[in-house]
């Protein structure tokens, strides 16, 4: 008998699941439809296109995935798995075999229907020659895709996979038209409840509801939805108190409390993985060698950064990117403590007396970044360690810093599952690698990595993953020293469900779909 992991499979056992309907939020009778909701986001840029192999932040994750587009599959608010423009999917014993039902009568922007073949050849993107796609890693380990019918794919994997279907939630795995591909993200033709009117990179969204969604009656509130780039934190946060828009990402933690002086306003916080990182490249001098990472891990003063850049909103971190609202979150692991001692052991043990490194860092990579990179040069001192805090631009930081400098500052925002994060940052040759760190460094590691992936029993995959991150906490190429809360903030006229998703901020980039006005 094939695992049946139908999304009323899922449902029932996912806990305090609820009633929920397609689109992953409780259903409730006070939610109406009306106005425009305007929303002030972070992480535009000039170069942001309707390709979801290129979404990166917040902005375009809301736009794409949350409003123009839709995936297989959704990670609901609570954490459990929906469809999408999946209805059901099943798995064999292996999980290496995975076969997704398909919504019948959902149609495209321009009119063209739903069907099999868009969900081919939309997974095929990610694979193709030259492509830098993010997901790459997930559609690189199917075997087969196959048609079985107008509405039914099946994918063959290399090896079993647990957690396929939530693969299929990837905010890059969008879902264009058959044959249409390239005119769908020059003109943002996707499935979802909103259709893009205007678009202007770096700058602003504006879309309007479809009438006669799929969703109807489940999700979709608004009748149009206007996403505004508002890079700057003091810019973002004006723009609320003065009622140009409704909503905000990322608030400022130093400037929290002008919000919460406001009676017109409301903060939402929510604990997530999201966390704050300095990884390094690992096949670059002085990194290459282990004692050096090692004496950085203890040069720094985690619950100092804790208190100081997230000001209390999160939590220290064992520099593992598996955080507290992971399944297999190894809490247990004895924490990495600031000890100049034990890092100056280090440093002799690789043949130093002090080591002279820079650090790039921008607030592009987190919200108090650069302080964050000065704290870490204030403490390293004790231990010999100078560290050279380069202040890079923001613009361009993620294309030009990012992947390409030998130490940076860098944040993630997590994953629903232990594998997606892993193979999305730490597996051997993924784009998003941003370590280097592979196989010749941890041999162990890699394998773990593919065999947990396959491990359909629970006590033994918790096993696994919780090696997995005490390999990393002692021998990886990332500083992670603090998990930071998602914080931001509506208009006291927005309504929202009581349960907001912590995988990404905004309701994991949903809020368009899920929020409505009182």
């Amino acid at each position: 008998m094939p695992i049946d992991f139908s999304r009323r499979g899922v449902l029932k056992a996912g806990a305090a699941a609820g009633v929920l309907a397609a689109s992953g939020l409780p259903v409730r009778a006070q939610a109406k439809r009306g106005g425009r909701l305007r929303v002030g986001l972070s992480g535009a840029n000039s170069s942001d296109s309707w390709d979801g192999r290129t979404h990166s932040d917040i902005f375009m994750q809301a736009s794409g995935h949350g409003a123009v587009f839709d995936n297989l599959t959704e990670v609901a608010a609570d954490g459990s798995l929906v469809g999408e423009l999946a209805e059901s999917w099943e798995a064999t014993p292996d999980a290496k075999v995975w076969t997704f039902n398909l919504r019948r009568g959902v149609t495209f922007h321009n009119g063209k229907a739903f069907g099999a073949d868009d969900v081919i050849e939309s997974m095929q993107l990610h694979v193709a020659e030259g492509s830098k796609s993010a997901a790459k890693p997930i559609i690189a380990a199917v075997q087969e895709m196959k048609k079985l019918g107008d509405y039914q794919v099946q994918f063959t994997l290399d090896s079993g996979n647990a957690d396929f279907a939530y693969l299929m939630s990837d905010y890059h795995l969008l879902i264009y038209p058959a044959g249409q591909i390239e005119e769908a993200i020059a003109n943002g033709i996707g499935t979802g409840l909103y259709r893009a009117q205007t678009f202007e990179p770096g700058v602003r969204m504006v879309a309007t509801r479809v009438d006669g969604h799929y969703k109807d009656g489940e999700a979709g509130w608004f009748d149009e939805l206007e996403f505004i780039a508002i890079n700057d934190n003091t810019a973002r946060m004006n723009a609320l108190l003065t009622g140009q828009v409704d909503a905000i990402s990322r608030v400022d933690f130093k400037t929290e409390s002008l919000l919460r002086a406001s009676p017109t306003v409301q903060i939402q916080e929510v604990t997530g993985n999201q966390h704050f990182t300095f990884p390094m490249l690992t096949n670059v001098a002085p990194f290459d060698d282990v004692n050096v990472r090692k004496a950085l891990k203890y040069a720094i003063n985690r619950q100092e950064m804790v208190d100081k850049i997230l000001l209390g909103h999160g939590r220290v971190a064992n520099d593992t990117p598996i955080g507290p609202a992971n399944q297999y979150f190894a809490d247990d692991l004895e924490q990495l403590s600031y000890d100049p001692d034990r890092a100056k052991f280090h440093l002799k043990e690789a043949g130093l007396d002090s080591l002279d490194i820079d650090l790039s860092a921008s607030e592009a990579a987190f919200q108090g970044a650069v302080d964050a990179a000065q704290l870490y040069q204030a403490s390293a001192k004790a231990a010999g360690i100078n560290i050279n805090v380069v202040q890079e631009p923001a613009d361009g930081y993620w294309s030009n810093v990012w992947l390409k400098k030998p130490w940076c500052a860098c944040y993630w925002s997590g994953r629903a599952t232990e594998d997606w994060m892993f193979s999305s940052a730490y597996e051997e040759g993924v784009p998003w690698n941003d370590t280097q760190w592979g196989r010749e460094d941890s041999d162990r590691f890699q394998n773990l990595l593919l065999e947990a992936r396959a491990e359909l029993d629970s006590a033994k995959r918790r096993e696994m993953y919780t090696e997995m991150q005490q390999i990393l906490r002692d021998d990886g190429g990332v500083v992670i020293p603090m998990f930071a809360n998602w914080v931001q903030a509506v208009n006291n006229k927005v309504q929202t469900p009581e349960t907001i998703g912590n995988l990404w901020q905004m309701d994991n980039a949903r809020m368009a779909e899920r929020w409505w006005f009182a």
